[in-house]
């Protein structure tokens, strides 16, 4: 496929319909595609489930610090129906395999108690700070009312004990409604920035897209080509930075984290911000929402 420059036409679609045609496999993600935190898109719900009957796979892809069990209740609270999609893949799900690998050893859990499912059954010990070798980053105490910042002296404390991080977040900012909230990865900016050390979990880097496509492959019963799989997403330093340097097409959704920051630019100014996040990118589509 050629990847398109920097001048080549990038469409505002209207709908999903020729991508369904052209990109068999869809990684889709979920907070501000699917849902905004509080309700779920009935019209995305909508363009999911006439991808998979149309012969399409589906794979929701998240950040979220939680295994993609624990992901169930959300969608099923807000009726995102089970036809949506064919598996989900979290970001929580990739943290556990890196904690694993700490197995015996002592981990010291930054995040609040709606996480903890990504705890349970690991082989490791949970300690305070002072008797950790590891600190599993799952997010802020209280995303409500604290901010990053607020969390400086204690990660300062950290770095100075000299641990290694795990991030099972990446992402900065999540939208909940009209607001958005501050996740781990803008605690994993402030730790590196003392010094530390961060392993990352889930989008952009590698691994989480990995699997997905190992749910994918077991779905179709073979492993999709790249050119037959589209990203879809709403965050630039994620879901585009991560389909970039995974070589796959992006379909960039607006309606996001970046609404405020893109809302009434036309398609040129929107793909030239996403260009500017990932030079690389092969953009199939730009998209006010997924419908």
């Amino acid at each position: 496929m050629t990847m398109p420059g920097a001048d080549d036409l990038v469409e505002l679609l209207d709908d999903a319909e020729a991508l369904s045609r052209r990109f068999p496999v869809w990684l889709c993600d979920v907070w501000g595609v699917v849902h905004d935190g509080e309700t779920a898109s009935r019209t995305a719900c909508a363009a999911l489930e006439r991808h998979r009957a149309s012969g399409g796979t589906v794979i929701l892809i998240t950040n979220a610090p939680r295994p993609s069990a624990a992901i169930l209740p959300q969608l099923e609270y807000m009726k995102v129906s089970p036809d949506c999609y064919d598996a989900i893949v979290s970001s929580g799900d990739v943290t556990r395999h890196l904690v694993s690998q700490w197995a015996g050893r002592n981990v010291y859990h930054l995040g609040p108690e709606k996480d903890l499912a990504l705890l349970e059954g690991l082989p490791v010990n949970y300690t305070p700070l002072d008797e950790a070798d590891v600190i599993l980053c799952s997010g802020l105490l209280d995303d409500d009312r604290e901010s990053p910042e607020s969390y400086r002296g204690r990660l300062a404390e950290m770095r100075q004990l000299g641990l290694p991080m795990i991030c099972a977040n990446p992402d900065k900012v999540v939208r909940k409604g009209a607001e958005l909230l501050p996740c781990a990865g803008a605690l994993a900016d402030i730790y590196t920035e003392l010094g530390g050390t961060v392993e990352m979990a889930g989008k952009p880097f590698p691994p989480i897209y990995d699997e997905c496509l190992r749910q994918a492959a077991g779905k179709r019963g073979t492993m999709p080509a790249l050119d037959h799989v589209l990203a879809i997403g709403d965050g630039l330093s994620t879901d585009v930075k991560g389909a970039a340097a995974y070589g796959i097409n992006i379909l960039f959704i607006v309606t996001g984290i970046h609404e405020y920051e893109f809302g009434g630019a036309g398609a040129d100014v929107l793909a030239g911000r996403v260009r500017q996040a990932a030079p690389a990118v092969q953009i199939a589509g730009i998209m006010t929402g997924l419908r």
